[in-house]
């Protein structure tokens, strides 16, 4: 028997077969918990090791060419602005939403299959298209989707 107290101080006796089992638990618990750690502190040290490494080794030697901006091996000539029509935006974002609407559709082709689900799920992709088809015709009357 192991005699011992709780948080309160009152007196408390274990036998040793029921205190055991906890301890183990207990500690494999917490060396899952180490060996995270561990790894984690080990691959932290690795990338400030790895930067810290390259920048005492690196040589440091600016120059103007150096300091000027490069792109595809082309000097920059004029600005560095570049004007970019709003209508490329609203494409990606209409891609976005068919992107979204086709994640959205296998799942509930899943569910819609499975027993007890289908007029709901139904309803509820109707629903769903309803929005889409607002959009979508939204965007038609504004003139969005003319190729010009």
């Amino acid at each position: 028997m192991v005699q011992g107290t709780l948080p309160d101080g009152s007196p408390v006796t274990l036998p040793e077969a029921l205190r055991e089992p906890a301890v183990v638990v207990a500690s494999d618990y917490f060396h899952s918990y180490s060996v995270v750690g561990l790894l984690t502190v080990v691959g932290v040290l690795f990338v400030a090791v790895a930067f810290g490494a390259g920048r005492l080794l690196r040589p440091v030697v600016p120059t103007p060419e150096k300091l000027l901006t490069y792109e595809c091996g082309v000097d920059p000539v004029g600005e560095g602005w570049a004007h970019t029509q709003v209508r490329y935006y609203v494409y990606a974002f209409l891609y976005v939403i068919f992107a979204v609407d086709s994640i959205f559709l296998f799942p509930w082709a899943t569910v819609f299959a499975a027993p007890g689900y289908g007029a709901t799920t139904l309803v509820e992709m109707f629903v769903f298209l309803g929005f889409l088809t607002v959009g979508l015709l939204y965007a038609y009357k504004k003139g969005v989707l003319a190729w010009t």
